[in-house]
């Protein structure tokens, strides 16, 4: 098939596109500015979105200064922290008395005193795996997952802040060891407050 060039240019396009013998501009002045739907059809609108995300999270705010008006926080007064990773490092604790998390395996440690946590952390995909497991890295509470990553393209972070309780167990787990570069990745655990209980 030969394709032949044809004199039409962008002047002819537009000239033709924009005036139509049928439409004229007194028909453009006449025309309403919004159509209406046709019947049974659904019309998106983002405005009911926007004004029920807006308004649920006011409600999110206004409980969180609540909460933590009834319950007073005192700051941590010795700095209790852990951290694991990156290998070959293992468990980093302070030698806070007493001790506010105790380490039970790789990367997964008891909570010892209830209190308001941070978990930091940093996980770094390996490009070069190629098992049948797909990428997942979980954060846990417990049998409860907090977080989870699945994302295998980025070197991603991972935690924030928790209120934990004595005896609760907080490990990052891997879908498969291999999935990520434990030279390159950690988490930590950091005691921010504990909570203060009006008698």
């Amino acid at each position: 098939m030969l394709l032949h060039r044809s004199p039409i240019t962008r002047e002819y396009l537009f000239s033709t596109a924009f005036t139509s013998p049928k439409m004229s501009l007194s028909h453009m002045e006449n025309m309403r500015l919004s159509q209406s739907s046709p019947q049974g059809a659904q019309r998106s609108s983002w405005k009911p979105w926007l004004l029920c995300s807006a308004t649920v999270m006011m409600l999110l705010l206004c409980s969180f200064s609540i909460i933590f008006t009834f319950l007073p926080l005192k700051a941590a007064s010795e700095p209790c922290a852990a951290k694991f990773g990156p290998l070959p490092s293992k468990w980093q604790m302070t030698t806070a008395k007493p001790p506010c998390v105790n380490k039970l395996s790789d990367w997964k440690l008891e909570i010892l005193q209830n209190g308001l946590y941070l978990i930091y952390g940093q996980v770094a995909p390996d490009a070069t795996y190629k098992g049948v497991a797909p990428f997942a890295v979980q954060l846990c509470k417990n049998e409860d997952m907090i977080q989870i990553l699945t994302n295998n393209s980025i070197i991603q972070n991972v935690g924030g802040t928790y209120e934990l309780h004595a005896g609760d167990i907080i490990h990052l787990m891997f879908n498969s060891e291999y999935q990520v570069l434990k030279n390159n990745t950690f988490w930590g655990i950091v005691l921010l407050a504990n909570p203060q209980f009006i008698s």
